[in-house]
């Protein structure tokens, strides 16, 4: 049975549960302990991939994260209720220390920012309102390639994956107000450097 995540901390803490000699650790893994099912808990990894110093700095990384979102949404909008990933996205991997490094630093964050978030406005996180947030996080992931060569604007594709996430874990329909607010300033900066060009 799936591990009901509702929190970020939550989220941390389950991927803490991944077998300690295991390393390096790859997406395959961090989807046996965060379920199957959990579409929330994909989108969020994917944005707090982005966003970490240590991982999302990596060129390439941020077009793989894209990638992931993109199965994962597509998904979500089919109403698939198990999540399938092709192989190769399955065997992408991270150490185990830098894993351990990057939980670390989120933790402080976390307990900040889940004091913030419960179930409020839930329709809008839920049936239709998941859509909505699917064709959004879907809309993020396909610009975030061209984002890879606008410094610093991956990081605001991540903050819109991990509040996507976020809002679908707590059923947080202000937190999903406020992603696709985030949605509309990522796409805003893609329309504003593709005049300056």
């Amino acid at each position: 049975m799936d591990p009901d995540i509702r929190s970020l901390r939550q989220l941390l803490n389950t991927l803490r549960t991944i077998d300690l000699d295991h390393s390096p650790v790859d997406l395959d893994d961090i989807l046996q302990v965060t379920g199957r099912r959990s579409f929330g808990p994909i989108l969020l990894v994917a944005g707090l991939v982005t966003l970490a110093p240590l991982i999302g700095d990596i060129p390439g990384v941020p077009t793989l994260m894209a990638l992931l979102v993109i199965v994962v949404s597509v998904q979500l909008l089919a109403g698939r209720r198990r999540i399938w990933l092709p192989r190769f996205l399955r065997e992408r991997s991270i150490t185990r220390p830098a894993l351990e490094k990057t939980l670390d630093r989120l933790e402080r964050p976390a307990r900040f920012i889940d004091r913030f978030f419960r179930p409020r406005l839930s329709f809008l996180v839920m049936g239709p309102g998941s859509h909505v947030i699917g064709s959004s996080a879907l809309l993020v992931a396909l610009i975030m390639p061209m984002l890879e060569f606008i410094p610093f604007s991956a990081t605001l594709a991540g903050a819109a994956l991990t509040a996507f996430g976020l809002s679908l874990i707590a059923r947080d329909g202000y937190l999903a107000i406020f992603s696709l607010g985030t949605t509309a300033a990522v796409i805003a900066l893609v329309i504003y450097q593709a005049m300056t060009w």
